[in-house]
């Protein structure tokens, strides 16, 4: 490791310019709760590590005039749930980011750490694509945006151009009466990977719903957004056989594999059971209950 670089621009322009610089052995610092124990295992070995947290656009929480919020992305869970508004409005973007590690590691952890670290396994990844979340990218040629599903491309890859780094999540303004959801099966009681991830966003409007988005993690490559599922609760009142076509659409787009944490044909049925006792969280809160 002698031959490491550490950066921490106080920029974004700095920032994109030393990760450009840097070439392919360069790795963005969020909160490192990735890097760091890949770097220990000797998964990866950069030549460069260049620190976003004292960039301000990069830790900031902002709430605009419609509604909508746009979160940095090394923004830690710690930092997320203290803000007075941001766990009120979206509920299950929260729990599933604080499902990141423990509460020492939520001190670091960051949604943007974990959306790039590109495991199909990540929490926070379903959840933000059932928000409806995009993302901010900035590089070498400037700023694009893009939906949260468009950029992990497989276990540990993006689809991110060199030299491009994720500069924060925007959430769209909630229309009354919505709220989502994020729930995992996991094999111990905490602090596990997830065997199946359900993260649901749902719009009621005089007991209809009037609009809903599901994502799945951990049952194919990269985290799935399942329109099927979303279409059969839309113009439903959430009965059972609207939520069962749900479950059955997200039981139709797994592809996950075998491992120790569950079989193809668990993981599968858990999809459809988070996904029946997500929408009814989500409901709940809707409704108050």
């Amino acid at each position: 490791m002698s031959d490491l670089h550490y950066l921490s621009p106080r920029t974004l322009d700095e920032a994109i310019k030393a990760f450009s610089d840097a070439g392919e052995t360069a790795r963005i610092l969020a909160g490192g709760t990735d890097l760091l124990v890949q770097m220990r295992a000797g998964t990866v070995r950069p030549g460069t590590i260049i620190d976003i947290k004292k960039i301000g656009e990069m830790t900031d929480i902002e709430e605009a005039p419609d509604g909508s919020f746009v979160v940095g992305a090394a923004v830690s869970g710690a930092v997320l749930a203290e803000h007075p508004r941001f766990g009120a409005v979206w509920p299950g973007v929260l729990e599933a980011v604080n499902l990141i590690g423990s509460t020492q590691i939520q001190g670091r952890a960051s949604a943007g750490g974990n959306l790039c670290n590109a495991s199909p396994a990540g929490d926070s990844v379903p959840a933000l694509v059932a928000a409806g979340a995009t993302v901010t990218v900035a590089g070498p040629n400037g700023r694009r945006q893009l939906p949260v599903e468009a950029v992990p491309a497989g276990p540990g890859r993006t689809n991110l151009a060199r030299g491009e780094i994720v500069v924060g999540f925007r959430f769209p303004p909630r229309p009354p009466g919505s709220s989502d959801a994020y729930l995992r099966m996991i094999p111990r009681t905490e602090m596990d990977i997830a065997v199946v991830g359900c993260g649901v966003s749902l719009t009621l409007r005089d007991g209809i719903c009037t609009a809903a988005r599901v994502a799945l993690g951990a049952v194919a490559p990269t985290v799935l957004l399942v329109e099927a599922a979303g279409k059969a609760l839309t113009g439903s009142k959430l009965d059972d056989a609207a939520v069962d076509a749900a479950a059955a659409a997200c039981r139709a787009v797994c592809r996950p594999i075998d491992d120790k944490r569950g079989t193809i044909e668990y993981r599968t049925k858990i999809a459809g059971v988070l996904l029946k006792r997500a929408v009814r969280i989500a409901a709940d809160r809707v409704r108050g209950a």
